[in-house]
């Protein structure tokens, strides 16, 4: 059993998008570990703000089918994937990390916006700060106690009980 981490953003319909990803999450992964949700500004974009979390889970699936599932979760929620990099997500899910897993196929794990952004990062740290990030061999919890860069996030109170 592989622990995964999941990023989970929205700027669309966010917290209908962002409540209906983590149920659908919870379909195939079963108990999840939910961080708190954050909303931040757009980043690398002017757009609208976004609801992002991490979402912790165990799962047999191997990476590639992890990525597939998130894709078909993303696509069912109206996702529409273009060759512009930054722009609005209706659901943006990205798997983090599985386990200690360093890779470049099917995927790059574990995934470069864990230090690069606050959105990723705290919420990872609230779930998991005693875990070691792979490559840096430094917890979570001190990666986020180091990290400095001017980007504008805070946590929101989001009621879960509210069905999708």
């Amino acid at each position: 059993m592989a622990r995964i981490y999941i990023s989970v953003g929205s700027n669309i319909e966010r917290e209908f998008n962002v409540r209906a990803g983590v149920q659908a999450l919870q379909h195939y992964f079963g108990q999840l570990q939910l961080s708190s949700v954050y909303e931040s500004d757009a980043v690398g974009f002017d757009g609208d703000a976004f609801y992002n979390m991490v979402v912790g889970a165990d799962t047999v699936l191997s990476v590639a089918d992890c990525v597939a599932v998130l894709k078909d979760i993303e696509q069912r929620f109206g996702r529409v994937r273009t060759v512009q990099k930054f722009c609005g997500r209706t659901l943006d899910l990205d798997l983090l990390t599985y386990d200690q897993l360093v890779c470049q196929q099917p995927i790059i794990l574990p995934r470069g916006e864990i230090t690069e952004n606050a959105f990723v990062l705290w919420p990872l740290a609230e779930i998991a700060p005693d875990v070691v990030h792979p490559v840096t061999g430094l917890t979570y919890a001190s990666l986020w106690q180091d990290y400095n860069e001017p980007q504008k996030l805070w946590p929101i109170p989001f009621e879960w009980s509210k069905s999708a």
